[in-house]
Formats: C-alpha cells, sequence, structure tokens
C-alpha cells in the first residue's frame, strides 16, 4: 500500500513538472515570437542590410551557447531575448527582399500561415496522442549533417533544383524537431523550459524561412 502511494505521488509529481515546464516554454516562447516579431519589423522598416554570414553564425551561436551556459539563472531569460532578437533583426532584411516580388505580400503571409497551421498541428498531435518521439533522435542527426552537406554544396555548385531541395529539407527536418522537442517534455527528457524554448523558437525560425523560399521559388516560376 504503502509502495502504491509512493508511486502516486511521484507520477502526480511528474505531471505536476511536466505541466510546469509546458506553461513556461510556451509562455516564453509567445513572449520570444513577439519580441522577435517587433525587431524583424523594425528592423524592415529601417531596410537595413543583411549582416555578413560570419557575423549571422558568431551572433547566432554566440548567443545560443550563452542561453544554454546561463539556462539555470535569471540572465538566462535575458540571453533568450537576446538570441531571439538578433534573429528578428536577421529577418527584416529577409522579408523586405520577398516584398520587393510582385506576389511578396502574399508569398509571406503563405508561409506565416503555414508556419503556424504546422507547428500547433504538430504540437497538438504530441500533445494529445503524448507519443514518445525519442526515436527520432538519429533522423535529426542524419539530417543534420546532411543539411549541412547540402548547403556547403550550393557555395560551390550551381545545381538546379538544390535550393528548392535544400528548403524543402528544412521545412522536414524543422518539423522533426518540433515533434522530438515537444515529446521530450512530455516524457521527461527536457526539464529546462529555456533550452525548450530556444529549440522550439530555431524550428519555428527556420520552418518560416524555409517555406517563404519553397513559396518564394514556386511563385517566381509563374
Amino acid at each position: 500500500m504503502t509502495q502504491h502511494n509512493y508511486a502516486l505521488d511521484h507520477s502526480q509529481a511528474e505531471q505536476q513538472e511536466v505541466s510546469r515546464v509546458l506553461r513556461n516554454t510556451y509562455g516564453l516562447l509567445a513572449i520570444t515570437l513577439a519580441f522577435s516579431g517587433l525587431v524583424a519589423y523594425f528592423s524592415q522598416q529601417a531596410n537595413l542590410p543583411y549582416p555578413n554570414i560570419f557575423v549571422v553564425l558568431i551572433g547566432f551561436y554566440g548567443l545560443f551557447f550563452l542561453t544554454v551556459k546561463l539556462r539555470n539563472s535569471g540572465w538566462g531569460l535575458v540571453s533568450t531575448l537576446a538570441l531571439t532578437g538578433f534573429m528578428g533583426y536577421t529577418l527584416g532584411p529577409i522579408l523586405n527582399r520577398y516584398l520587393g516580388m510582385a506576389n511578396g505580400a502574399e508569398v509571406i503571409s503563405s508561409a506565416f500561415a503555414m508556419t503556424a497551421l504546422v507547428f500547433c498541428g504538430l504540437s497538438a498531435y504530441v500533445l494529445t496522442t503524448r507519443k514518445d518521439m525519442s526515436f527520432l533522435s538519429g533522423f535529426i542527426t542524419a539530417g543534420f549533417f546532411v543539411l549541412l552537406g547540402a548547403v556547403v554544396a550550393s557555395f560551390f555548385f550551381q545545381i538546379s533544383g538544390l535550393q528548392l531541395a535544400i528548403s524543402a529539407g528544412f521545412v522536414l527536418f524543422s518539423s522533426v524537431c518540433i515533434l522530438y522537442q515537444t515529446s521530450a517534455i512530455i516524457h521527461g527528457g527536457e526539464r529546462n523550459y529555456i533550452l525548450a524554448t530556444i529549440s522550439l523558437y530555431v524550428s519555428i525560425y527556420n520552418l518560416f524561412v524555409s517555406l517563404l523560399q519553397l513559396f518564394g521559388i514556386m511563385g517566381s516560376d509563374d
């Protein structure tokens, strides 16, 4: 009887912890998305240039690893906002590039709507079914290196359809990452809501940018 009560209490504590992490993650994610969108708007309105690729890489990875290091302190929230704000800044020039197209506004609105639909749909699926998606870790690792190789190849070779394939690959990769990260929160693989937030944010950012590229390429072919 005592063991049964202990198991019940432990299960209830686990559920409370999962609920806490989910609540904090989605709360912080909403804040970072709003802040990032605001920064992207000002960046777009100011017509700021897209930063040098090295600035982007150093800024992103520097702030990402800083956030990982500070994840257990209040400063982790500050670095999270700095990271997502920086990514919002890089998004402004990208939006301006598409707004320069004849159907740019339609491309952006379609990519935004599709990103919201994919994220909400995948999250709802995992939260409803509570399936363990840990088996996707191998696919994520392999997908990362495949996409990295394809991106590097695109710098040196002008292969027809390669950019389209890369964008489609990132859409799939980001979708799998959303499934995996949401499942990790539910099943105890992730207990730090700051790490969970930045993981989901990066997946959403990549998903949106990749859909922009896909819709932009398809629109330019018409």
